[in-house]
């Protein structure tokens, strides 16, 4: 039988995945720029806002017509006129003159400030009392004062959120240079596996559960998966599916398989296709040694264990961060995988030797949070539905006691406070 080749620990497999190369360009609209990756810097290619604009509803004047103005003594001046929304000024201001503008309205000629319309009152006659005087600029957005024109707008490998589309909407980018996302193929090995739709399942056969639970995650790593299907623990099949997903997806997640044992063949597939190198070959983790990386020319190979708990705690824990990778982002530990702070409701015990990634609930109590471990066999199913993320116990740490703060790694967000993402230790 033989043995696990390459055991890494978790920091050295997270190492090897900063070594990845991204995906190369490609456009997309900006309406689906949201959360992808910026490929390359970006500038402004022109000043925001492109012409003097009112920031609040008022009077447009010369700063000087105010001076001295007070409730006892206002300043007088004269209405000549209006400007409408979405229309440049008609014309432009004179001494002793003021021109309404609304919010976000143009300013005319001549003025250097606008007077809150709060500070003014209509006397009739087309005039105005200022009771409060205004220095040149005051509520005046000069052209170029939000963005300038050349400025740098987002730097390379910068994820992109909601507001930042806003601001590349404002500047006028209606294509924005990306990172392509992969595409992951995801086969899950075995036998015993049939589908979910299965009415009645013979003894000794199980539902399809990585498969789905594996395509569920990849979405949310911001990644597309392709062909998925199962694949009978057949050498040959296995061979075959492997090369047939490598043509045209960027990764490959083979769940079972990868373990030691005479019906693990992971290794074996690898050995069959041509300029496949074996990274890893066992992490240094419970649950989860069993897990294969391999790079076969520009694509990645992940196997995972067959177990759904431990194949989706391997996800969280490297492929999801490798896909981020392939998408562009500058990887750091708090990027990889969100986090929150949560103190222990009981012991955790843990065997030395080894890290121990246990599954934990969390629950939120008058503003704190608190996590329980859950416990079970990673070949329950039921515990990952109740585990809302993992605490890490390092190999040289036999567990954690009642009431200690730990840092739970998220399967997703929970509405916790996120930290820094740095481990305990």
């Amino acid at each position: 039988m033989p043995e696990f080749l390459k055991v890494k620990t978790a920091e050295e497999v997270l190492r090897l995945i900063d070594d990845l190369a991204p995906l190369e360009e490609e456009t997309v609209p900006l309406a689906k720029a949201a959360g992808r990756v910026l490929f390359r810097d970006l500038r402004a290619p022109c000043d925001v806002p492109h012409f003097r604009r009112a920031v609040m509803d008022g009077y447009a004047v010369r700063a000087r017509d105010t001076f001295g103005a007070s409730e006892s003594l206002p300043a007088l001046l004269t209405v000549a006129g209006e400007v409408l929304m979405g229309r440049p000024a008609e014309r432009a201001l004179g001494p002793g003159e003021a021109i309404a503008v609304p919010t976000g309205g143009a300013m005319p000629e001549g003025a250097d400030a606008l007077v809150m319309v709060e500070y003014t009152q209509d006397v009739g006659d087309g005039t105005i009392e200022v009771t409060r005087p205004v220095a040149p600029g005051d509520n005046v957005l000069e052209t170029g004062d939000d963005i300038a024109q050349g400025s740098l707008l987002f730097s390379a490998s910068r994820p992109l959120r909601a507001q930042d589309v806003g601001v590349l909407a404002a500047v006028g980018v209606p294509l924005v240079p990306v990172f392509r996302v992969p595409r992951v193929a995801v086969l899950s090995t075995g036998d015993e596996i049939v589908s979910p739709d299965v009415p009645v399942v013979p003894v000794g056969k199980i539902r399809d559960i990585n498969t789905f639970v594996l395509a569920a995650q990849v979405r949310e790593a911001g990644a597309v998966p392709g062909w998925t299907r199962v694949v009978p623990d057949d050498l040959d099949e296995l061979a075959s599916a492997c090369r047939q997903a490598l043509k045209d997806h960027d990764v490959v997640l083979l769940s079972g398989g990868s373990s030691v044992g005479a019906r693990d063949y992971t290794v074996q597939v690898l050995e069959r296709l041509d300029g496949a190198e074996l990274l890893v070959h066992g992490v240094a983790i419970r649950p989860g040694k069993p897990t294969i990386l391999a790079r076969i020319g520009p694509r990645i190979l992940w196997g995972l264990p067959g177990q759904p708990a431990s194949a989706m705690i391997v996800f969280t824990a490297f492929v999801r961060p490798s896909l981020l990778r392939l998408q562009g982002m500058k990887l750091d530990r708090s990027s990889q995988i969100q986090t929150c702070q949560a103190v222990l409701r009981r012991n955790m015990p843990s065997v030395h030797g080894r890290a121990d990634y246990i599954r934990v609930q969390l629950s939120e109590e008058q503003g704190s949070i608190f996590a329980e471990p859950v416990f079970g066999s990673s070949a329950m199913i039921s515990t990952l539905a109740r585990a809302d993320g993992y605490v890490i116990v390092p190999e040289h740490v036999e567990g954690y006691d009642v009431g200690t703060e730990v840092t739970v790694h998220l399967f997703r967000s929970v509405g916790c406070r996120v930290s820094s993402g740095k481990d305990e230790t």
